[in-house]
């Protein structure tokens, strides 16, 4: 429309020395009653590209929104999740110290009954021994006793005195029958 306006600018004549065109009455009506027509379909046009536009950018505002909605929920997860597993963190750094520490207090229990155990066991023991300390000695001494008597049954052999070895001689074999080692 511009363009044939322009045109007949162009046709028309121009007066010297004037900035004044000259036009045809019927062709310039004409071409205003064209851009009568044409210009609110322009218009219309333009609105519509207008509002086309403004919903494009009201939509991008909305998804821009709806996006920034999510990063803060995804940026408020994170921080909860971090957080819940800080505290989990603290809670099994809490629970690995009291277990060291009943560990610590049952290994000193145990300690303390072995301990207790072997000390009885060292005094057992030793009782044990003084009794087989005493056992031996008397076994000394009845084999001493025994070379004794036997040394006196050899004299008396001797010298004769067979009744009186052979009385002491049974004498000794009862008194070992009798006997025995106890702790």
């Amino acid at each position: 429309m511009i363009e044939r306006l322009e045109s007949l600018v162009a046709n028309g004549r121009r007066l010297p020395l004037s900035s004044s065109v000259i036009l045809d009455q019927s062709v310039a009506l004409e071409y205003i009653d064209q851009l009568r027509v044409t210009i609110p379909e322009e218009i219309k046009s333009a609105r519509r590209v207008t509002n086309e536009v403004e919903r494009l950018l009201e939509q991008a505002r909305e998804e821009a929104e709806q996006i920034l909605a999510r990063a803060q929920e995804q940026a408020t997860y994170l921080i909860e999740e971090r957080e819940l597993t800080r505290q989990a963190e603290e809670l099994s750094h809490e629970i690995i110290r009291q277990a060291q520490t009943e560990a610590d207090e049952i290994r000193r229990g145990a300690d303390d009954y072995a301990s207790e155990v072997l000390m009885g066991l060292e005094a057992e023991v030793l009782r044990t021994l003084k009794t087989i300390k005493r056992g031996l000695e008397l076994l000394d001494d009845r084999r001493a006793a025994a070379s004794v008597a036997a040394a006196a049954a050899a004299v008396a052999v001797v010298g004769g005195d067979d009744q009186e070895i052979q009385g002491d001689q049974d004498e000794y074999e009862q008194s070992d029958e009798g006997a025995s080692v106890r702790g």
